[in-house]
């Protein structure tokens, strides 16, 4: 990208500055300890003047100023550190190994042992201070304090107490339910930057727009104007939204704050209110102490919604009935054929989930996470608001608390619509499957982290033939192409390695079960039909590859890929669409004697839902009007005694006849199409049987009668090498009706 990304802490040439606050913090409570402890001196001996009892606190606890001078040449380094490139490069070249030390600990490790310090410096203290005051060694003062605060306190005080402490167990109890579920990342512990993120160039630039705000709030505000707080990316899985949420907080060098997915899902009824409360009330104390903060909801469908939501595993269920049929059949489809029946399915299938209690989240959680959101502010501390108030003085205003909330989520539509709201939910962005450009330039990022051959060309070629790879898949076959690098005695990925990578991932590992000889045929003649068919009629997506190998829910497949980024569909495409679907049943009944298989049942759902929405929807049948209109309003609906739901069946009928024509009138072209090419079917049938999986290149090879990566599909262009494919398929025919192996082999051809 353009844009300079913010350093890296390691790149640095100076040390971080430190906030007045980290400055003098320990330094000032060594200064209230000392004259808390000179006061006691003069307590003890009224005759005592300050200065005296200043001088006899230096000499009795020493021990203290040394303290405070050890951290003064703290600080006085961190200041030169700060200021002076060359002193913080010598100090890391001599004596890197203590952050090598303290870097074994993990970031949130680290933060833990640092509060268990300051908790034990502060004790420590406190327990010198009570010595003085009660003239005990500081660890028995330090358990007679309660007890000397017991004896001072009236009945009344001690029943208020006995009271509060009972309080306290409760409170302490759902204090201890609320934890867990929300991590917190300091400045520099994220070394995420903008340009680790790659593909998604549009949606970052939006994005840096958020964090100019973040950082310069007076450029909006100083306008009239608010500061967007509330950032939405949604798209489909493994696209980079959390990728992105993390860099946003590397680039602002602000606190990141990351809350688990099922942080609100509690047993008890309220401790997801807590755990709200509990977030937003740390997230303001960061981000007043650094400026800003930035918390990134992950998974945010899971806070539930008060509506009517679609469950993704549902969609999963629906999406594996209509895929995982024999042939595979949705894989001939190109992926808008794909979505539309899916999404069909869905739109069937749908069910009510969620009601009134906010989802997932509990009761109340949903509604308090909104309130926090946008709510009314409160005035900050004990003192402004209890003291003041009684007092009679007016609490200051709230401070302006610089929170950038980042959600991000792959079903936006379970989302509420009270939190998507502007005021909450300010900005929206699609993270959705990158460019070309963008897999080229997400390809390139991955490979530039281990050794390869890859030209450029073939970088190219593989985004190409990746069409919808996110950037988790990309980075997935990467590694899984250097894993086959090294199972073979390399350390440097080839071409080879991604391609055999790409089809393991695509496939799955091939099952390892052997057809019998017949069924291999026909699983071969199947898939020959959608390939030959595929290659002439379909110029809109490109052969991947086509295989007979046994999946886990398929016999075999021939899936294309679209060789540009389109974002228009036409008539032609998805009639050809239709025609490679529907060319399995024309080819087993041409093929085998009027007989086929049910292994066809997916090929017909994909055509019959293709051809539905093209002639009730799209304008591309025999009629222009819409169905869903005519459903929707009743038009054609028939008079007399016949109701509403008689008319809605008529028009279903006659839509269900158009349906039939077309795809009626689709087959027999597909038939006529395949006669034709009966010869280069069974060509593709043999290469098939022969090899089992082959690439698309390699269909083209047997079509044209060329040289390919690995079928020579020269020998095809013989008449002779024809007649005794020919004869081998008529030999499996007669096999296949009298269930029996075949009287004549598969013939082999020698390699030109």
């Amino acid at each position: 990208m353009s844009e300079q990304s913010r350093p890296r802490d390691t790149d640095r040439k100076t040390r971080i500055h430190l906030t007045f606050y980290d400055r003098t913090k320990f330094l000032i409570l060594f200064a209230i300890v000392f004259f808390v402890l000179a006061w006691a001196s003069m307590a003890d001996n009224p005759l005592l003047s300050f200065s005296d009892a200043i001088n006899r606190t230096a000499s009795e606890r020493s021990w203290l100023l040394i303290l405070a001078g050890v951290e003064v040449i703290r600080q006085i380094h961190f200041a030169l550190s700060e200021l002076l490139a060359p002193y913080h490069g010598i100090w890391l070249k001599y004596f890197s190994f203590v952050d090598r030390l303290l870097h074994k600990l993990s970031d949130w490790n680290r933060f833990r042992l640092g509060r268990v310090i300051k908790w034990l410096i502060f004790v420590a203290l406190l327990s010198v201070v009570l010595g003085a005051i009660y003239k005990e060694t500081p660890v028995r003062a330090l358990f007679f304090a309660p007890k000397a605060l017991w004896s001072a306190l009236p009945m009344i005080g001690q029943l208020l107490f006995a009271v509060f402490f009972v309080v306290i167990q409760f409170a302490a109890i759902f204090w201890f339910l609320s934890r867990g579920g929300v991590d917190t990342y300091f400045p520099d512990d994220i070394r995420t930057r903008f340009s680790d993120v790659w593909g998604q160039d549009h949606v970052l630039n939006r994005i840096r727009e958020n964090l100019l705000f973040l950082e310069s709030p007076e450029l909006i505000e100083k306008h009239g104007g608010y500061v967007p707080g509330g950032i939405l990316l949604w798209g489909p899985p493994g696209t980079g939204k959390t990728l992105m949420a993390e860099s946003m907080a590397g680039e602002t060098g602000k606190p990141f704050v990351f809350v688990d997915p099922g942080a609100f899902t509690n047993m008890f009824m309220g401790v997801g209110v807590l755990k709200v409360k509990s977030l937003f009330r740390k997230l303001r104390k960061l981000a007043l102490r650094y400026g800003g903060v930035v918390v990134f909801f992950d998974e945010a469908d899971s806070l539930g919604n008060r509506g009517i939501s679609k469950p993704s595993m549902f969609e999963s269920t629906v999406k594996s009935s209509i895929f995982s049929t024999p042939c595979n059949g949705g894989n001939y489809l190109s992926d808008p054929g794909k979505s539309l029946v899916a999404t069909t399915a869905l739109t069937t299938n749908q069910f009510v989930m969620g009601g009134g209690g906010g989802g997932g989240g509990g009761m109340g959680t949903l509604q308090a996470l909104l309130t926090e959101l946008s709510g009314l502010k409160k005035p900050r501390g004990f003192i402004n608001r209890v003291v003041r108030r009684a007092l009679g003085m007016r609490p200051k205003n709230p401070p302006k608390y610089r929170i950038l909330v980042v959600m991000a989520t792959n079903m936006p539509e379970a989302l509420d619509e009270a939190l998507l709201r502007p005021g909450r939910i300010d900005r929206m962005y699609r993270v959705g499957y990158p460019s070309k450009a963008g897999r080229i330039r997400t390809y390139e990022g991955y490979l530039a982290k281990v050794s390869h051959s890859l030209t450029q060309d073939e970088i190219d070629k593989l985004a190409t033939i990746t069409p919808y790879a996110t950037g988790a898949i990309i980075k997935d076959t990467i590694n899984e192409a250097l894993i086959m690098a090294i199972r073979n005695g390399r350390t440097s990925i080839t071409w080879t390695d991604v391609i055999k990578a790409k089809q393991l991932k695509d496939l799955g590992p091939a099952e390892d079960v052997e057809y019998i000889e017949r069924e291999r045929h026909a699983v071969a003649v199947h898939e020959a039909c959608h390939g030959v068919m595929a290659y002439l009629v379909r110029q809109h997506m490109a052969i991947d590859l086509a295989t007979i190998e046994k999946g886990s829910d398929y016999l075999g497949m021939v899936a294309s890929i679209p060789p540009d980024d389109q974002f228009t569909r036409w008539r032609t495409e998805y009639e050809a669409d239709i025609l490679v679907s529907i060319a399995s049943l024309a080819g087993e009944r041409m093929f085998f004697d009027g007989d086929n298989s049910s292994g066809v049942s997916g090929d017909l759902e994909s055509a019959t839902t293709i051809a539905s929405f093209m002639e009730g929807h799209w304008g591309m049948g025999s009629t222009i009007s819409s169905h869903a209109s005519n459903r929707r309003y009743e038009v054609g609906a028939p008079g007399g005694n016949k109701g509403k739901d008689d008319g809605r069946k008529d028009l279903r009928m006659a839509l269900g006849d158009r349906i039939e024509n077309n795809l009626t009138s689709l087959l027999a072209r597909a038939e006529e199409i395949l006669k034709e090419n009966k010869f280069k079917v069974l060509a593709l049938a043999h290469a098939l049987e022969t090899y089992k999986t082959i690439s698309g290149d390699d269909v083209v090879a047997v079509m044209n009668a060329s040289s390919g990566p690995l079928v020579d599909g020269r020998p095809y262009s013989s008449q002779e090498n024809l007649d005794a494919i020919w004869k081998y398929h008529l030999a499996a025919v007669v096999a296949h009706q009298k269930h029996e192996r075949p009287e004549v082999s598969i013939p082999v051809f020698q390699v030109l």
